[in-house]
């Protein structure tokens, strides 16, 4: 059983934004989190400097190792950055 957490901020969504479980669609300067525990990769975002954080649609995902869930948390910043509605990416899948 592992853990790990990894924060990537100042990432500015692409057009069409990112689509999120409790507020549809967020665009604009975002906090991407990704917490790694027990075999599953969880992803939540947030405007910058604010405190309230929105799950991405398709988190959690299964993510067998930490190694894969920093993988896993770039390719969810890419896909951030490419907007479009985005929702969480395949583990494995690579960034962009």
């Amino acid at each position: 059983m592992g853990w790990a957490s990894w924060t990537t901020s100042g990432v500015y969504t692409g057009s069409g934004g990112v689509r999120t479980e409790e507020a549809g669609i967020l665009s604009g300067d975002l906090t991407v989190h990704t917490t790694w525990f027990d075999g599953q990769a969880s992803v939540a975002v947030q405007y910058s400097g604010s405190s309230d954080w929105f799950t991405l649609v398709g988190s959690p995902v299964p993510c067998p190792s930490e190694e894969e869930s920093r993988t896993f948390h770039q390719s969810v910043v890419e896909a951030v950055r490419a907007g479009e509605g985005a929702r969480v990416p395949s583990v494995g899948a690579e960034p962009a």
